[in-house]
């Protein structure tokens, strides 16, 4: 079998799984191997992503590990023989990894939840804001390379998912580029807003209890909670965080962010105050 080079995000989540309930049932890889008639090579891979898994393989090696969670296997021999070649492949070569990654994660996710601190969060942005926000990167990038990851980022709201946002009034206020640019990225989330699939929350500088001012993130929900994920930015990229108990702790950051911002109607009218300031 080829090996593949450069495994996506889902494909490492899948091995990274099946590693997590081989351990869970205090198995080796090499006790593991046996189990499949195969040898300790072949499971590595397999665990590291390198290496496609077929269903009949899955579901005997869950059955070893004496998994009895029916829909979890049944998410995992859906990640191992999903196919789907979307539409972020166009951008395999153009883009980082961590690019095509995210838009896999978002395309298969079941809702999105995002705190945003500094700037407003991608699928939310114009592509003047997008534009600025890639400009100001460094090192510095390209024409070309700002254009692409502009259409990129435009591309990723064509897809609507349900998709709730806490926005910080320091992304709404900060001026990543002149003042049009900022006035028309405060329409666009009003129009957003309206959206069926988003609610949008604000946390102003006034409000109290509110401490979660370095929690940023993007919160993707799996098939199951188990299989949820986390991004967070990260100087180089971004970071993809899935073990279980960072899951539950920025499940409750997120629920304390949200508890602790204005509601639908309130937030819509402070954006609407900022619009009239510009």
């Amino acid at each position: 079998m080829v090996l593949r080079r450069e495994p996506t995000a889902r494909q490492l989540r899948l091995g990274a799984e099946l590693r997590r309930l081989r351990e869970a049932a205090g198995l080796t890889a090499i006790e593991a191997a046996a189990l499949l008639g195969a040898n300790r090579v072949q499971i590595t891979q397999i665990e590291s992503g390198l290496s496609g898994v077929s269903e009949q393989r899955v579901r005997r090696l869950a059955s070893h590990y004496a998994c009895t969670d029916d829909q979890f296997i049944d998410a995992l021999v859906a990640m191992a023989t999903d196919r789907t070649r979307g539409w972020w492949e166009e951008y395999r070569g153009l883009l980082p990894t961590s690019f095509l990654d995210l838009s896999e994660l978002e395309h298969h996710a079941a809702f999105l939840r995002d705190v945003a601190i500094l700037f407003v969060p991608g699928r939310l942005q114009t592509a003047d804001y997008a534009r600025a926000v890639f400009s100001s990167r460094l090192p510095e990038l390209t024409g070309d390379e700002i254009e692409v990851r502009v259409r990129h980022r435009l591309a990723r709201q064509e897809h609507a998912i349900p998709h709730e946002v806490v926005i910080h009034e320091a992304a709404l206020r900060m001026r990543v580029s002149d003042r049009a640019t900022s006035k028309a990225q405060l329409s666009r989330l009003l129009q957003f807003s309206e959206a069926d699939h988003i609610t949008l929350r604000v946390v102003p500088f006034d409000l109290d209890y509110f401490a979660g001012a370095s929690g940023a993130m993007t919160y993707a929900g799996g098939p199951l909670a188990k299989l949820d994920t986390v991004v967070r930015d990260a100087p180089y990229g971004s970071v993809l965080i899935d073990s279980e108990a960072q899951l539950n702790t920025y499940r409750t950051s997120f629920r304390r962010v949200e508890t602790a911002s204005l509601d639908v109607d309130r937030s819509r009218d402070f954006i609407c105050k900022l619009v009239e300031e510009l």
